[in-house]
């Protein structure tokens, strides 16, 4: 059965016809040729077709197109405003935290979602105390990353671009008391 829904995908409004069985992934990708998200396992396992739904990061190939009728839909593709790069683009462009390109519109997605949940007091699997605020270390952002998976290896990378970011925000808007950036993230 086809319906016709409306999203509104990186700040514009578009409408299209889907299947009750499309999942919000392929109507991006086939119905609206938004490829920043990527079809990786297609089983909401690797992350790399992630994208914040209003707000909130989501795996889109286990999400169905036609329940998110009328929903915001944000990918790395439309992160950044025009020309200018979202700030966590520009951290993993700055700490090399590029893979191969697969996964890296789904991490970027996923680490801006993340940031997002940390603020909002969200505890983790690993947060020591779930009433206060959370402290993003490297063990905090490795365990809210973990749904994101790549066998390119560059992780130290990615959380180092998470952490500049976070010390970046940490101080204005969000509130996420943050450990002064170290000179990698291993360290």
């Amino acid at each position: 059965m086809d319906v016709q829904i409306t999203l509104i995908v990186d700040g514009a409004e578009r409408s299209l016809t889907v299947d009750t069985r499309t999942t919000l992934l392929d109507a991006l990708r086939d119905r609206l040729a938004v490829t920043s998200p990527k079809k990786g396992c297609d089983h909401g396992q690797c992350g790399s077709c992630t994208v914040l739904l209003e707000g909130r990061r989501v795996t889109s190939c286990l999400v169905l197109a036609v329940a998110q009728d009328g929903a915001d839909v944000t990918t790395a593709q439309g992160l950044g405003e025009g020309e200018q790069l979202h700030p966590m683009q520009e951290a993993f462009l700055d700490r090399d935290g590029f893979q191969c390109g697969f996964c890296t519109p789904g991490q970027v997605c996923s680490a801006v979602g993340m940031l997002r949940e940390a603020a909002q007091g969200h505890p983790s699997h690993v947060t020591a105390d779930a009433g206060a605020p959370v402290e993003l270390t490297d063990e905090e952002i490795r365990e809210r990353m973990s749904g994101n998976l790549c066998r390119c290896g560059a992780y130290v990378n990615i959380v180092a671009a998470i952490r500049d970011v976070t010390a970046k925000e940490a101080a204005s808007t969000t509130g996420v008391a943050a450990p002064a950036p170290k000179g990698s993230a291993g360290s």
